[in-house]
């Protein structure tokens, strides 16, 4: 199976990666050309351009930072759009709006061809390992097409229906995860400042009721003050702020959610945006008055 990959970011580079390693036959885009290189070493082809991948693919995966990256790589020069069309296919796993997954399947249906979102759950270890759970929504024939290579990718896809559904999906289950990493953050804080042993939290947390892998993970490296960016504060915060707007649209009142994304944009005026998300500990220590902020 012959599919293309554009961007090959800390998620996008573990899922071509992968693909590879399971006898896909992948061609490779990146804005910074010189990210293909360690994918062609493994056997990927390079192309010059995301339409150029698209007129060699029947099947076109992009797994890009935002929705203005998203946008771009379609609607631009040389972008997707120039060679989409009748029998080909675009998946879109980027974490972006419902608005954004709607005008890119818009011009996508226009053109001819099918077009499916499918944000994932999950960062750079599961993608690693094929263990992300992917929230596909749009045309039920290219989802089933692309089943193969989900496979490769995820634990499990859903299939969510109309466009626009994974993407609110991804939304909130990114801002309850942002939500749980404050309140966490707030709890090691806490214990620290009350005289108990922040690990020992930690190790009560995971025998409980609210156990959970997120905690187990990142627990340890927080109390080491080790960010490695498994998933950037950057992008955590520009999800808090897109699930944030769906709830006005929606009139969900969202005060918890509401006031981890504050915490957030502090991590990032702390200059913390390209640290993992759980670096938002460095605020929460900040504020309880035992540091700058700074990690």
């Amino acid at each position: 199976m012959e599919v293309g990959f554009l961007g090959l970011g800390i998620m996008g580079k573990a899922m071509a990666t992968n693909l590879l390693r399971h006898g896909f036959r992948v061609t490779v885009w990146n804005r910074t050309l010189a990210k293909c290189q360690e994918l062609a070493a493994l056997g990927a082809t390079v192309g010059e351009t995301p339409a150029s991948v698209v007129s060699k693919c029947r099947y076109t995966i992009a797994m890009l930072s935002d929705p203005s990256a998203a946008l771009s790589v379609v609607f631009d020069k040389d972008g997707v759009l120039e060679q989409i069309g009748s029998g080909k296919g675009y998946v879109d796993m980027s974490t972006v709006d419902a608005a954004t997954s709607t005008k890119i399947s818009e011009a996508v249906k226009q053109k001819g061809g099918a077009f499916l979102e499918a944000p994932v759950s999950g960062s750079k270890k599961p993608a690693e390992d094929g263990q992300l759970v992917i929230l596909a929504a749009g045309n039920k024939p290219l989802y089933d097409g692309m089943i193969p290579a989900f496979d490769v990718l995820g634990k499990k896809s859903f299939f969510l229906g109309e466009i626009g559904n994974g993407a609110k999906m991804k939304l909130v289950v990114n801002m309850v995860m942002g939500s749980m990493m404050n309140s966490l953050s707030e709890g090691l804080c806490l214990a620290d400042k009350s005289g108990l042993s922040p690990q020992t939290l930690l190790d009560v947390l995971d025998l409980g009721a609210i156990a959970n892998p997120m905690f187990k993970l990142k627990g340890p490296t927080m109390l080491q003050g080790s960010y490695s960016p498994a998933f950037p504060l950057k992008h955590q915060q520009k999800d808090m702020r897109l699930a944030l707007a769906l709830g006005d649209e929606n009139a969900v009142a969202m005060p918890v959610s509401a006031a981890a994304n504050e915490a957030f944009k502090k991590a990032r005026s702390l200059g913390l945006g390209d640290q993992d998300f759980s670096a938002v500990y460095e605020v929460v220590k900040g504020a309880g008055g035992s540091g700058s902020g700074q990690p």
